[in-house]
């Protein structure tokens, strides 16, 4: 058999089999009757009648059967189809199913996870209570305090500084400082338009006041400080928010008496310069406080309760100025710098016998031209080269080393050349035979050059240290200036022969007249003072120490020098320092002052001077002993030297320190032979 009859054969077997298959399972289903035993494959205990009957319908089930056989494939086609829908549909279900458990589960995990955070932050929050009602309670109270609180410095009056009298010169004078708070305030811009406008402010200050009100940082910003009570009260009366006020001592200079010696102070009450500055400590006292607890309006919360510490009031000075005396003398200073058209000038009196300044005044010309009291105390910060002054110097050393008296003579030149530069007198003259005592009343710088010549440079050095050169006068004043005195390796060329009449080193107007009162007070020097006493706040009064002496002088040297330099001013350069009724001791100097260029010339050709006098009376038993400089008198004028710019001056101050403190006069006269030149 061939193949292909195999496999139909085999196809038709398998048809057959499908088809009785079909066959029985319709027979099955669509008889009602109960199968009964065949034999034979007949059926068994059947009638005749269900036998006709079976054999009628033969057709009717053959077509029956032929119609199954026909819808067989559809119907298993479409079970399929259900199947597969079914088992499509029961996917999707446990897909939908597996899908919503996992949803599910995120959603308990994550659920899970914010109970936790929440039970944690609740565990944290907890626990920060805890420290902030324990550990850190403390800590933030005392921020929640101080955010509400408002300090309020209570400023304490500096001490008095009275005049040695006991009449007041500087003293603390209460002033009212309006402030405001930034963070108060609702309108920066307006509110500093306001107070500017009725304080009249400057635009610069307007404009401090803005930024500062804009910034909004910190609680205190100054809008106009130590005005007076008027001016203060017309900028609250327009209730600005978060501005306000407070009572402040300013320190006030009574006329301005002293004023450059007294200092400054700065708006915080620290001493600044002068007697302020160098007392600050001692005048200052201790500031006080007020502690208070203000709502966000300013407004002090009632029941918090305040803590004051009251100030405490500064010790007083009581000075050896004379109030009376420093008025005059600042007047005539004032009056001769600008009659001379100077640049500025000084004035010194002090006591011969103790070192105590009655007055030291100083006058500046400023920038408007305008001749006014210094603020600055130049008498003990600047120093300039001496000139003639310097002379008593320069003789008192050789008379003291015993190489000259007051009556030996010398040949003096009119013309001495040293390492090519010459030296000459403010006179012309021949040689011509001259007296140390003539020497020094007539001011002849060459005659000074040979007699200080007669003693070695270093001990002309060492007499120039001993009268106070070179170091600061012990007065301790802040800035004093210890001026210049280089030693004698350093004297070059001339300057060995300059030093003798006052060039070649520098001297503060307080050092020339301490200097020259070595004379005055018997050969000793003595340091200038200026506070004579102090009081505490228990108003108890103790002296300060005597001002520091020391020998450089033989009495009997300065005893001769006494009666030269009364010649000097009864017939030698000095005669306008003559005082009616008072015998006057002194000596001239005038002193040309060094340029930027290196030499004593202007760029113009000419010179600028430096007049001064220092002097003393009686002459001999001294009580008073004075200075007066005129810094660069009108260079034109015959008043530019010492003996006329100076000297009258001297004169007239003589006279208010004899009626002030009661000098006992010496005479009618000048104190000067009837043969003497008269200074009027």
């Amino acid at each position: 058999m061939s193949e292909r009859s195999s496999r139909d054969s085999r196809q038709r077997s398998s048809k057959s089999v499908a088809a009785g298959q079909v066959q029985r399972r319709t027979r099955s289903h669509g008889s009602s009757t109960s199968r009964r035993p065949v034999e034979g494959g007949r059926p068994t205990g059947r009638t005749r009648a269900e036998d006709s009957r079976s054999r009628s319908g033969s057709g009717a089930r053959s077509a029956s059967r032929s119609s199954a056989r026909s819808r067989a494939p559809r119907s298993t086609s479409e079970r399929l189809i259900r199947q597969t829908e079914q088992l499509r549909q029961r996917a999707v279900q446990t897909a939908q199913k597996q899908a919503s458990y996992e949803v599910d589960q995120r959603i308990r995990k994550r659920l899970s996870f914010a109970v936790l955070g929440i039970v944690f932050a609740l565990l944290l929050l907890a626990v920060w209570v805890g420290l902030l009602q324990t550990v850190r309670r403390d800590g933030y109270h005392a921020a929640s305090i101080n955010q509400r609180t408002r300090t309020t410095i209570i400023r304490a009056d500096r001490g008095v500084i009275f005049d040695r009298n006991g009449n007041e010169i500087a003293l603390s004078v209460p002033t009212t400082t309006v402030f405001a708070d930034p963070q108060l305030v609702l309108d920066p811009v307006g509110t500093a338009a306001a107070v500017t406008s009725i304080l009249q402010l400057s635009a610069a200050e307007h404009d401090r006041i803005v930024a500062a009100l804009s910034k909004r940082e910190g609680n205190f910003v100054y809008i106009a400080r130590q005005i007076d009570k008027d001016r203060a009260n017309a900028v609250l009366d327009l209730e600005l928010s978060g501005v306000s006020s407070y009572t402040e001592p300013a320190r006030v200079v009574e006329s301005g008496v002293a004023g450059a010696v007294i200092g400054r102070t700065d708006p915080d009450g620290l001493g600044i310069s002068g007697l302020e500055q160098q007392y600050n400590e001692l005048l200052a006292g201790v500031d006080g406080k007020a502690v208070r607890q203000r709502d966000n309006k300013g407004n002090s919360i009632s029941g918090t309760g305040s803590m004051i510490t009251d100030p405490q009031t500064g010790s007083d000075l009581v000075l050896t100025i004379d109030k009376s005396i420093q008025f005059q003398v600042d007047q005539a200073l004032l009056q001769r710098v600008d009659q001379l058209k100077a640049r500025a000038g000084t004035v010194i009196m002090m006591d011969s016998r103790t070192g105590d300044i009655y007055a030291m005044s100083n006058v500046r010309r400023n920038e408007d031209g305008k001749a006014e009291l210094a603020t600055g105390n130049f008498a003990a910060v600047e120093a300039h080269e001496p000139g003639s002054v310097a002379k008593v110097f320069s003789v008192s050393a050789a008379l003291n080393e015993g190489k000259v008296t007051d009556s030996t003579e010398f040949m003096v030149p009119g013309v001495l050349r040293e390492d090519g530069f010459v030296i000459r007198d403010a006179y012309p003259h021949p040689t011509m035979k001259m007296t140390v005592r003539e020497i020094l009343t007539e001011s002849s710088n060459l005659g000074t050059v040979i007699t200080g010549g007669t003693i070695q440079p270093e001990q002309m050095h060492a007499y120039l240290r001993a009268f106070g050169f070179g170091a600061t006068t012990g007065l301790e004043y802040p800035g004093e200036s210890k001026g210049i005195l280089k030693s004698t390796r350093k004297w070059l060329g001339t300057e060995k022969k300059t030093v003798t009449y006052g060039y070649g080193y520098a001297a503060t107007p307080l050092q020339l007249v301490a200097g020259v009162n070595v004379v005055a007070n018997s050969g000793t020097y003595v340091a200038p003072r200026l506070v004579k006493a102090t009081i505490d706040a228990e108003g108890e009064l103790k002296e300060t120490n005597a001002a520091a002496t020391r020998p450089v002088l033989k009495p009997e040297v300065a005893t001769t020098m006494t009666s030269i330099m009364k010649d000097v001013v009864c017939s030698g350069t000095a005669t306008l320092a003559q005082v009616k009724g008072m015998t006057v001791a002194g000596k001239t100097g005038t002193g040309y002052k060094a340029q930027d260029n290196g030499t004593y010339t202007t760029a113009t050709g000419g010179r600028k001077y430096f007049a001064s006098f220092v002097g003393y009376f009686p002459a001999d038993d001294p009580k008073i002993t004075m200075l007066v400089s005129i810094d660069e008198p009108d260079g034109s004028s015959r008043d530019r030297f010492g003996g006329t710019a100076a000297a009258p001056v001297f004169a007239r101050l003589a006279n208010v320190a004899i009626q002030e403190l009661d000098i006992t006069p010496t005479g009618t006269g000048t104190g000067c032979p009837a043969d003497a030149k008269s200074g009027h």
